[in-house]
């Protein structure tokens, strides 16, 4: 039953990664370097994305994906999610405001997806691990923010900024968390990306703590 599941999630997650694709060839990669401030390389033609820290080679025009060391990177979400970002950016460069998902247009429609699939995951998950969340940012360099009982702004992707939150709770009230981008973010992600962006950054500090 869950191998069931999972290979229906697989395939379903697979359909706009493959659409993507599709579109990906007929958009010059030069230009969409340009616009996300990732470096192309005409030679072995392929565009090397920062994803949280790690380098990842996009292939031009076929859209696949490989690690610095050359393995296939085999998830789809994250892989639709960089194609879109190729795509869509437009070189607007981070600027000192952050603000929250609801501010995002079309954050309050997505608001109560956004909050299950990445608000509350990440208070579940670190709310009492507070430690380990900030050891994670610490290795990452992240840099350390004012907020909460823990907090940090990361690099998600070139150009794209993230700021996660954690307040530990105590006996009144449970363990909560926030999660802010950097204003310029709508000029390469919409309302429903961002849920993507939240979910594939927890699953990467998840991957480390635990």
């Amino acid at each position: 039953m869950d191998n069931r599941i999972n290979v229906e999630k697989n395939r379903k997650d697979k359909i706009p990664y493959d659409y993507y694709k599709m579109l990906f060839k007929d958009f010059d990669p030069g230009v969409m370097a340009e616009n996300t401030g990732c470096i192309f390389n005409k030679d072995r033609e392929e565009i090397i994305v920062k994803l949280m820290g790690q380098d990842i080679v996009v292939k031009y025009p076929s859209g696949d994906m490989y690690s610095a060391e050359g393995s296939k990177i085999e998830a789809y979400p994250p892989k639709a999610l960089i194609l879109r970002y190729l795509m869509h950016g437009k070189g607007v460069s981070p600027s000192s405001k952050y603000i929250t998902y609801r501010e995002v247009d079309g954050g309050n429609v997505y608001y109560n997806n956004f909050y299950g699939r990445c608000i509350l995951r990440l208070s579940k998950t670190f709310g009492k691990n507070v430690d380990k969340f900030k050891k994670i940012f610490e290795k990452l360099g992240a840099e350390k923010v004012d907020m909460g009982d823990a907090a940090y702004k990361f690099q998600f992707l070139n150009n794209i900024y993230v700021i996660f939150a954690i307040w530990e709770g105590d006996e009144e009230f449970p363990p909560s968390s926030q999660i802010l981008f950097n204003s310029n973010v709508s000029f390469y992600f919409t309302a429903e990306d961002l849920a993507v962006v939240g979910d594939v950054a927890i699953g990467a500090i998840t991957k480390l703590a635990f």
